[in-house]
C-alpha cells in the first residue's frame, strides 16, 4: 500500500540526496545540495510528498503575500509521474495563496499546468544578473 504524505518539513529532506534524485530526473539545474536546501528555505511557501517516508516529489512558490506569486521547482519522481502527486503539490501551494496571481515558467509540461487552471501568457522576459550561480560565495 502506498502512503503519500505531504509536508512542508525542509528539515527532514536530506539535500544531497534530493541532488542526487533530481540529477537523475535530468531535473537538475546545477544548484548544490547547500543551495538547494538555501532555495527552499528562502522561499515563502514549499511542500514535500513522500511515500513510505521516501521523496519522490518537492515543489516551492514564492509570493509578496499580497497579489503575486511564482511557481518554480515542481518535480515529482519520474517511476511516480501520473498519480496525482504533482497536481496534489501544486493544488497544496495555491491553496496557501488566495487571491494571488500566480505566475510559472515551463518549457515541457503545459498540459499539466493547464489542467490545474493556468494559461498560458505571451510574453515572459527574464535576465540573469552576471553568471548564473555565481553569489559571489567561493
Amino acid at each position: 500500500m502506498i502512503d503519500l504524505t505531504l509536508d512542508a518539513q525542509t528539515d527532514r529532506v536530506d539535500w544531497s540526496e534530493a541532488k542526487r534524485l533530481l540529477h537523475e530526473d535530468d531535473f537538475d539545474n546545477g544548484r548544490s545540495p547547500a543551495a538547494l536546501r538555501r532555495s527552499f528555505e528562502n522561499s515563502q511557501h514549499v511542500v514535500y510528498a513522500r511515500i513510505n517516508g521516501r521523496l519522490v516529489g518537492v515543489a516551492r512558490m514564492l509570493s509578496d503575500g499580497i497579489c503575486n506569486a511564482y511557481l518554480l521547482d515542481v518535480w515529482t519522481s519520474s517511476l511516480h509521474r501520473r498519480q496525482g502527486i504533482g497536481s496534489r503539490m501544486v493544488r497544496d501551494l495555491l491553496e496557501r495563496v488566495p487571491g494571488h496571481h500566480v505566475g510559472l515558467q515551463t518549457d515541457d509540461a503545459k498540459g499539466f499546468y493547464r489542467s490545474l487552471g493556468f494559461q498560458e501568457q505571451p510574453i515572459f522576459m527574464s535576465t540573469v544578473v552576471g553568471t548564473w550561480l555565481d553569489h559571489g560565495q567561493h
